[in-house]
């Protein structure tokens, strides 16, 4: 039998609530109860409310719930999840689903860059291989030559960078030129020196769900639950990263929305995210323009999909993620200020 919390009823703020809630996360977002569901042979076999006060405190998945975060260091930059940001997207590529070929220049890619974390982008996320479904693998030094002149220019003009590969290979030359972290879309199974390579360079690293590779990953992905089995996997990869020697305040998860998951599996998730909290590391939602969009709006395409994109930021913060990955950079830190600004005025009540 496995149990896991997953904290819910959430409040505005703690005052008056002494001992009925808590802070989540160490961050700006207060629960007042936690669904216990309790797993066995695959399967839920219980699921109850139970209060904060009645929630035994000893129970390791309690600390995880609560603990704050600690900071991760890219470069001079140092990025804090006691509230929530934005990683923006800048893909090099001539097929990505959203703006694949947009870019046509490094100088064009790096202005852009440069321009969304003018606009409150924490990090930029380069990106050299398209993973959206169907797309084939690309060639680790094509990848490399993508990438490179852009995170050295990023680099040097003092811009936080990721580099959104699963090559160990592209991970090492992007490290060497500036970039501070890694974002695995296969978590860390795709290249089995991938753990080593981000271990020796202990650097922050992404670890996210998915189910199969790009080429087959959407033909019919089955779950027996799907938001139980996301957080088993991640929990697997994380003491695999862990017992590789990288460090476990140095990484972040990704529950890989429509990363072999259907419509009805990414639901699942999303309205279960604040489980993940359980993990015990920052929680990344990556969801920007994906295809659950367009499925609940009319079939949008890309291009039209800021709205469901900012619906999902919003699920995502109201249920403590720390951070978003998106491509409307200036949009969706827009939507978190004004988050903010709700929240700050909650933790700050009038006089009575």
């Amino acid at each position: 039998m496995k149990s896991y919390f997953r904290p819910t009823g959430f409040v505005d703020a703690p005052f008056g609530y002494d001992g009925r809630v808590a802070r989540l996360a160490g961050g700006l977002t207060w629960f007042s109860a936690v669904e216990v569901i309790e797993r066995s042979g695959g399967k839920r076999v219980s699921q109850r409310l139970v209060p904060i006060s009645e929630i035994d405190t000893a129970n390791p998945l309690w600390a995880r719930l609560t603990a704050p975060r600690a900071a991760i260091q890219l470069g001079e930059r140092t990025v804090r999840f006691s509230e929530p940001s934005v990683m923006a997207i800048l893909n090099r590529t001539p097929d990505s689903f959203s703006d694949g070929g947009r870019h046509a220049t490094d100088d064009e890619a790096a202005a852009a860059a440069v321009a969304m974390a003018a606009e409150g982008a924490a990090i930029i996320d380069v990106g050299g291989e398209s993973t959206r479904p169907g797309s084939a693998e690309v060639w680790e030094q094509d990848e490399i030559l993508r990438v490179a002149p852009v995170i050295e220019r990023l680099a040097k003009a003092g811009v936080a960078v990721s580099i959104d590969t699963r090559k160990s290979a592209v991970m090492a030359d992007a490290l060497s030129r500036g970039a501070g972290m890694v974002n695995d879309v296969s978590g860390l199974t795709h290249d089995e020196r991938a753990l080593e390579t981000i271990a020796n360079a202990g650097c922050p690293v992404v670890i996210m769900h998915t189910q199969g590779g790009p080429e087959t990953m959407q033909r019919d992905p089955q779950y027996e639950d799907a938001l139980l089995d996301v957080y088993d996997w991640l929990e697997t990869r994380i003491d695999a990263a862990v017992a590789a020697g990288i460090a476990r305040d140095k990484i972040l998860v990704d529950p890989g929305i429509g990363f072999g998951k259907t419509v009805r599996h990414n639901l699942e998730i999303l309205n279960g995210l604040s489980l993940f909290h359980g993990l015990g590391v920052p929680v990344l939602l990556g969801a920007s323009r994906k295809r659950i969009v367009g499925a609940l709006s009319n079939e949008a395409p890309v291009d039209r999909r800021l709205g469901g994109s900012l619906a999902l930021v919003m699920t995502a913060i109201g249920q403590g993620v720390q951070m978003v990955r998106v491509h409307d950079a200036f949009e969706s830190v827009q939507a978190i200020r004004v988050w903010r600004g709700l929240r700050d005025a909650a933790l700050s009540p009038p006089t009575l």
